[in-house]
């Protein structure tokens, strides 16, 4: 599937893979290794950007995946995100759909909103926005009407 597919049929909140459909080296070659995974990953949908112009730089549309949170204790102190322009020459796949009653918290309405944290229900949603400072949050459950779209235009994983 191209960036394109991805930008325009898959939800937020899918996991989506990506490659440079390269064969993945032995890991004893080290090196090589680190290298094909730079190239070849899979992570969470929480954003797509349409495309902006700024002055006199126009930048495409894209959208950004959530690879891994790195840290100790219940303390996350780096978040690796990667966002790939609609230009980009990876291959990618939807790997898994969000499923229906799950509910998606935005950290803000609009264009710009950023995924950041999947719920199992509305009351779980609310509990983890208590412990957490998004004072413009924005609460969305998956519904049945957008799983069932995918499923007929021919999109479900």
């Amino acid at each position: 599937m191209s960036a394109h597919a991805i930008y325009d049929h898959a939800p937020i909140g899918s996991i989506i893979s990506w490659s440079d459909v390269t064969p993945r080296p032995p890991e004893r070659f080290i090196r090589n290794h680190a290298v094909w995974l730079t190239s070849n990953g899979r992570g969470r949908l929480i954003r797509k950007q349409p495309s902006r112009s700024l002055c006199n730089l126009s930048l495409s549309a894209s959208f950004t995946l959530h690879e891994a949170n790195f840290g100790t204790g219940g303390v996350v102190a780096i978040r690796v995100h990667r966002t790939f322009s609609l230009d980009s020459t990876f291959h990618f796949s939807v790997v898994e759909r969000p499923a229906i009653g799950l509910v998606r918290v935005f950290d803000r309405a609009g264009d710009d909103a950023v995924l950041v944290h999947f719920a199992p229900n509305l009351p779980a949603a609310k509990e983890w926005l208590s412990g957490h400072g998004y004072p413009q949050a924005v609460l969305q459950e998956v519904t049945a009407d957008e799983v069932g779209a995918a499923v007929v235009e021919g999109r479900a994983a």
